[in-house]
């Protein structure tokens, strides 16, 4: 059998809290382990119950979600954190990755979002709400500056066809067990793919794939 997914939620607003706990409660899958105000709390209950996810509010008092997710991922880099925020505009989001987010939710997610989402990271991948996905893509082509603005059109002709099929379906949101089902490949070889062209054109991590495909052309 396999074990359940633990779970840690930290919200400071108590309905959104409750709710939460309780849409995770109806997963069979998932074991919620504990349920916090603020970062501080999020930090040390996750130090010491070692839950597989945090779902982290972004805004919360004494110690923010950005700053719990920094101070909590150098203590335990096994976690993984979701980043919840409100509004889909929340240019929080960005930071929070950058703190270490493995991808974020807006909080009126349904259960199957929060499910998948929470398989995503455990996978490796990155979970990212559409609804908040185009203003992340807004906020990275803002801040974002290529140190060869030139060269990056020849970088995408560094991937083979089948990675580039690989990021535009990446950028469709797609999870690895959905890309390898639509290639009819396994788990294994859409990862090893990944990690290619991650090394090839320089990324860190799912939404900075994100980010590059739209830039290229890749998917509109």
């Amino acid at each position: 059998m396999i074990p359940p997914i633990r779970v840690l939620v930290a919200d400071d607003q108590r309905v959104v809290r409750d709710g939460l706990v309780m849409v995770l409660g109806l997963l069979d899958e998932v074991e919620v382990v504990g349920a916090v105000t603020d970062g501080n709390e999020a930090v040390a209950m996750a130090i010491e119950l070692h839950p597989d996810v945090v779902l982290m509010d972004l805004r919360m008092p004494r110690c923010d979600g950005i700053e719990a997710t920094r101070t909590l991922l150098e203590s335990d880099p096994d976690v993984k954190v979701v980043a919840l925020t409100t509004y889909a505009d929340d240019q929080s989001v960005l930071e929070a990755l950058r703190a270490g987010a493995r991808g974020y939710l807006t909080k009126d997610a349904g259960g199957p979002e929060i499910r998948q989402a929470l398989f995503q990271v455990l996978d490796g991948g990155a979970a990212i709400d559409p609804a908040v996905q185009h203003h992340l893509l807004d906020a990275l082509s803002t801040h974002s500056t290529p140190s060869h603005p030139n060269q990056n059109p020849k970088m995408v002709k560094e991937l083979t066809a089948r990675e580039t099929e690989v990021l535009s379906l990446m950028a469709h949101g797609m999870s690895n067990t959905e890309i390898a089902e639509h290639l009819i490949v396994s788990e294994g070889t859409v990862k090893t793919h990944i990690n290619h062209l991650f090394a090839k054109i320089g990324l860190r991590d799912r939404a900075q794939a994100v980010a590059y495909a739209y830039r290229h052309g890749l998917v509109e």
